[in-house]
């Protein structure tokens, strides 16, 4: 960091008023042996040794290691074993993004250990978890790291590593620090596991109310229907692509712009200068199906009274004849999304043309009152997910915001 770097920070709890100080990680932490291994060491047997592996910090499998982390197995050796509030880093990863978010052994797991591209910081002066959280920063992203030479990856060494220069404030005050972003992480924790347990709440539907493997009748029903559902062509439950003359402005939704069924994003584009691929005028009730990729399951109802949204040709737009939302779920379904796969060409980018979409044979209920009965029950998930969505994406920003305003 630069020497003038500020001895505040924005952002600071009453009662703390001392200039920072500045200091490097090889003057806080001391560098623990790692071992080079890999995962060809790996057993299948349990040998209660578990190892640190740098694509276990990239994916997070790794983060705040506790005795209940999950990791794989290896053959038991004379290896050094972690302690609490070792920092594991890892040296090397093909991406600048998974490099700067190290693990951080908080729990009590025996016999682990830390191996093939990483480096172990032994906090000495300073707490485990402000060093963790610190790690986290911009101010830590891309520092030192350099691309190797014959292997396209990034990497560093503990000679480089232990020159990070950063500000640090007294050991009160780093407690304080961690104390508060360590409650955001365990908030986001706790809706992380809401979300996870809500898709798996919606999935274990998608399997049960739509009838498997041939069957006519679904596993659960609504009290009151016990009629066999039928086969159609999804061509005969919806117009597939109704033509349409466009607006000179619109609102653009592009193939980036749907996730799950939320559309997140959309821009202004004028007919003229628009791109080709925009042609799909939205009308609501429209179901937009995502032909390009379509395992993504990105798929979603207009819902809009707007006359002025256009989707790409990437969307097969389907105007139901039957409950919209019904016929969303199922296009969600996995028997659905079987049949669509194997009607797609390409390989990178599986597709499927809307003609041979049209003609895939589906179950359905001949009751419209238990279709919108399904529908509404999915609507309802559906709404509850995004509520944890976004309030999950929120507290993510929130921390996002203390690592920027309350590190120098």
């Amino acid at each position: 960091m630069k020497d003038n770097q500020a001895k505040y920070p924005q952002l600071r709890f009453k009662g703390f008023t001392d200039p920072w100080e500045k200091r490097t990680l090889g003057q806080t932490t001391t560098k623990a042996k790692s071992y080079s291994l890999s995962r060809d060491v790996e057993r299948d047997h349990e040998t209660g040794y578990r190892y640190i592996h740098y694509g276990d910090i990239h994916t997070g499998v790794a983060d705040i290691v506790t005795e209940h982390t999950k990791l794989p197995n290896i053959e038991p050796a004379n290896y050094d074993e972690l302690r609490v509030n070792d920092l594991v880093v890892a040296d090397a990863s093909e991406d600048y993004q998974g490099i700067a978010e190290p693990a951080v052994v908080v729990g009590l797991p025996t016999h682990l250990v830390a191996g093939l591209h990483t480096i172990t910081l032994r906090p000495s002066s300073a707490s485990s978890l402000y060093l963790y959280y610190l790690l986290h920063t911009d101010s830590f992203k891309h520092f030192g790291y350099q691309m190797g030479t014959g292997l396209k990856v990034f990497g560093i060494s503990w000679s480089n590593l232990s020159k990070f220069t950063f500000m640090i404030p007294s050991r009160p005050e780093q407690e304080m620090i961690v104390k508060l972003i360590e409650s955001v992480d365990n908030l986001i924790a706790v809706n992380q596991r809401k979300l996870a347990k809500l898709k798996e709440l919606k999935q274990g539907y998608l399997q049960k109310m739509f009838p498997q493997n041939g069957s006519k009748f679904p596993q659960l029903r609504f009290a009151g229907f016990a009629d066999a559902w039928e086969q159609r062509k999804l061509g005969d439950l919806a117009d597939f692509n109704p033509k349409s003359v466009l607006p000179e402005t619109f609102e653009y939704v592009d193939l980036e712009s749907v996730v799950g069924t939320d559309i997140i994003s959309h821009r202004l584009e004028h007919k003229d200068s628009a791109p080709s691929r925009a042609q799909r005028l939205a009308q609501k009730g429209d179901v937009f199906y995502q032909t390009v990729r379509p395992y993504q399951k990105n798929n979603c109802i207009f819902d809009k009274l707007d006359n002025d949204w256009v989707f790409s040709t990437g969307y097969a737009q389907l105007r139901p004849k039957k409950d919209s939302y019904f016929l969303l779920v199922l296009l969600q379904n996995n028997s659905f999304m079987r049949k669509v796969l194997g009607r797609c060409t390409g390989t990178s980018y599986p597709a499927i043309n809307s003609k041979d979409l049209a003609q895939i044979k589906v179950s359905i209920s001949d009751s419209i009152d238990e279709q919108k009965k399904i529908g509404n029950l999915f609507r309802n998930i559906d709404n509850t997910i995004t509520l944890h969505q976004r309030k999950l994406e929120k507290l993510q920003e929130l921390k996002k915001g203390y690592l920027q305003k309350m590190f120098c």
